[in-house]
């Protein structure tokens, strides 16, 4: 599915790289997942079918684990029922790709947590010594685990078409303010933590991820919405494969960022990826989710 063509059905909110937003009510939106797959900020021209399907399930299940670990967290989630306004014939294509949430006001930075330096922190670290402009120790090495614990790295968060920026979490407390910027950080932090214990335990390492958080204005309180912990989100290892010093294979976008790379495409618009590079993509997704969930996965 590379479109959602609900908006005969419901207004339209906004789409995004992977989602389609619909408004259900004044209070309720319509998250659907399609099955658009980006790398570098840019959409592939073609899907990884059943994607959406997949980042869907796993994300309900994250929403339970972590309601279950961290007790006084809230989540964005309501139902994954569809709503009674969409028609019969367009109903059965959102079956477990979709979710009714809460209309919150989304904070408007990307709040990533590296527990492993890896990546664009990697890079900034080998040329600075420092990732998101915070120094590290000298003599790290590429895929190590962080001295101290899990570090919160924020990112500007990027509109259609722009890049999202990393920056320090100084930067992302004038964005935001300081009330939020520090309960966010420490709630990022509380989650990577916990998402870590039990990815370990099924013998999986969570390198980093991104979090991104919502407010209830009635209440004050921080949310936790859209995606979460997902191979579009996240960086998973395998712990049985992990050496430090060398990239690890991933069980996400990295063989599509790699392949893009090896052929000159990075950062291009309109490409098309290789029947190869599809199913090799698909087999990583399904690895995590079955991994992760204790579930086969069924497309």
């Amino acid at each position: 599915m590379l479109d959602t063509h609900l908006e005969n059905e419901l207004p339209l909110v906004a789409q995004g790289k992977v989602r389609d937003l619909y408004e259900v009510d004044d209070r309720t939106l319509l998250f659907v997942a399609t099955d658009r797959i980006s790398a570098y900020d840019v959409i592939m021209a073609n899907v990884i079918p059943g994607k959406g399907k997949l980042l869907t399930l796993l994300t309900i299940h994250w929403f339970k684990i972590l309601s279950e670990m961290v007790p006084d967290l809230q989540t964005h989630f309501i139902t994954t029922d569809i709503p009674a306004t969409i028609s019969k014939s367009k109903a059965e294509g959102w079956v477990d790709r979709s979710m009714q949430v809460r209309k919150l006001k989304v904070f408007a930075i990307e709040a990533i947590v590296r527990g492993y330096i890896s990546g664009s922190a990697w890079k900034e670290y080998q040329a600075k010594g420092t990732v998101h402009g915070i120094p590290l120790r000298e003599g790290l090495q590429e895929s190590e685990k962080i001295p101290g614990g899990a570090l919160y790295t924020p990112s500007t968060k990027a509109g259609p078409g722009e890049h999202d920026e990393n920056i320090h979490p100084n930067e992302a407390s004038k964005l935001i303010g300081p009330k939020f910027a520090q309960r966010i950080e420490r709630l990022a932090i509380k989650l990577y933590n916990a998402a870590a214990k039990y990815a370990e335990e099924r013998g999986i390492i969570l390198a980093d991820t991104k979090f991104e958080f919502g407010l209830d204005e009635m209440s004050d309180e921080v949310i936790l919405v859209d995606e979460v912990l997902t191979p579009d989100s996240s960086r998973f290892w395998s712990a049985d494969a992990y050496v430090v010093g060398k990239a690890q294979d991933s069980f996400d976008k990295q063989y599509l960022r790699d392949w893009l790379t090896a052929a000159g495409l990075q950062g291009q618009a309109g490409v098309e990826m290789p029947a190869a590079v599809v199913t090799e993509t698909a087999q990583k997704y399904v690895e995590a989710y079955q991994r992760l969930s204790g579930k086969p996965w069924v497309p």
